[in-house]
């Protein structure tokens, strides 16, 4: 487990919103449902740039 969490990338939340293209306020919000997850640092969050992959992966649509 130690190497794996070496390996990771972890985000701000302004960092996901800024690749989102969306608020901080919408991250926060999607951290809080449980829809995206992340881990407490202190009194901020950090998201794991593969749970941020999985997140968009689980949510795009395909073209008909």
């Amino acid at each position: 487990m130690g190497e794996s969490v070496a390996n990771t990338r972890f985000l701000t939340v302004q960092e996901v919103a800024d690749l989102m293209r969306v608020s901080t306020m919408t991250v926060y919000r999607m951290i809080r449902s449980g829809d995206l997850p992340a881990v407490r640092v202190g009194r901020s969050f950090r998201v794991r740039d593969d749970d941020l992959a999985a997140y968009l992966g689980s949510r795009s649509t395909r073209r008909a």
